[in-house]
């Protein structure tokens, strides 16, 4: 029997079945992912330290001995302290006054119970120290951070035995988390969900792969069937970071307004802008992102205090479950999710596919 072609440097430092990374902000996502075997990485950003410690408790009980990952966002511009309340007070009211603008303009209502971005670990740097120091304290097997990773963490991760990936926009940036030692790079094209750089997936990951060595690198946007997966072997990654396909799969908790909008959605229907969070972001298109793309919306304030200024409109577009509001973070791979399969069943696809395609390849 030949070699599988999906057994690559991923899997080995992974102990993982399958290269392919399920990212996602849903527990029972990452289960399924993780118990079909692939890898998973939860993004816990906009959770407190305790929720995080809770949520890394509960995945673990339920797939015993099994490795799994922790992903956090945390700029390097964050403050090194302030509350939301006096991180908001500095936001200029030219500002604030457009943004009560797009309210009144589109009826949004007030959000009904606490806004869950105002207590994002970007916001300053001792709340992103407490998340890091849950996931340190709770052995995280793999800590992966995007927008930055602190100096230490590399450092006292591999102190624990623990791993740590970058994600990286540019092939600059990927140099730089090479040299600072981390285990994988996970290489983010322009086409991907959430924040992301200017430079296509196909690009980026061929010039990183090529510049990383024995270091697996992780090819991230768009990547959504296994002929993404078949694809981004052959550019010379180890495997894939999707995020897209799980959306709508049956464990997700995507809101199903939300659900609906995705099965719809073709590429053209997500945007790239900077007005959610201050850095550049993919995400479906809503009433917020085309209100900041006309020519007398003020300039975008820097992070954090452009993802304050756009909280109120997200948590009440959620809480009123306004589908004509609301918006999520979606890849331009998008158009490929067109139903509600389970987890395992997404993933089982994307490896018999990636194995047809390598194969018709080699033959």
């Amino acid at each position: 029997m030949g070699r599988d072609p999906l057994r690559t440097r991923l899997c080995d430092l992974l102990g993982v079945e399958l290269p392919i990374v399920a990212f996602t902000h849903c527990r029972d996502v990452a289960v399924a992912a993780i118990n079909a075997g692939a890898f998973a990485v939860l993004g816990e950003a906009l959770r407190s330290a305790d929720d995080i410690a809770a949520d890394v408790r509960w995945v673990r009980d339920r797939v015993p001995g099994k490795p799994f990952g922790i992903d956090l966002v945390l700029p390097s511009s964050s403050p090194p302290e302030g509350s939301a309340e006096e991180l908001l007070a500095e936001i200029p009211s030219g500002h604030r006054e457009f943004a009560d603008r797009i309210k009144a303009k589109y009826d949004v209502p007030e959000p009904r119970g606490p806004v869950a971005l105002r207590q994002w670990g970007g916001l300053n740097q001792q709340l992103g120290r407490a998340q890091i120091d849950v996931l340190l304290d709770e052995r995280v097997p793999v800590i992966a951070t995007g927008l930055g990773c602190p100096d230490f963490l590399i450092d006292a991760a591999h102190e624990r035995g623990l791993r740590v990936f970058g994600l990286i926009g540019l092939a600059q940036q990927a140099e730089r988390q090479l040299e600072r030692g981390v285990d994988a790079v996970v290489a983010q094209g322009y086409d991907a969900a959430g924040h992301t750089g200017a430079m296509g997936t196909f690009s980026l990951v061929a010039q990183v792969a090529s510049r990383a060595g024995a270091t697996p690198v992780v090819a991230a946007g768009g990547a959504t069937t296994g002929r993404h997966l078949a694809a981004a072997l052959c550019l010379g990654a180890a495997g894939i970071w999707a995020g897209t396909a799980w959306l709508a799969s049956a464990e997700s908790d995507v809101d199903e307004v939300v659900k609906a909008r995705i099965l719809a959605a073709s590429g053209d229907d997500t945007t790239r802008t900077d007005c959610i969070s201050g850095k550049t972001m993919r995400v479906l298109t809503s009433p917020w992102t085309e209100e900041w793309q006309r020519p007398d919306a003020p300039a975008v304030l820097r992070s954090p205090y452009q993802m304050l200024l756009s909280s109120d409109y997200l948590q009440a577009a959620n809480d009123h479950r306004r589908g004509d509001l609301m918006t999520e973070a979606a890849g331009q791979g998008v158009g490929f999710v067109i139903d509600r399969r389970p987890t395992a069943t997404i993933v089982r696809s994307m490896a018999a596919e990636a194995r047809a395609v390598l194969g018709e390849l080699s033959s």
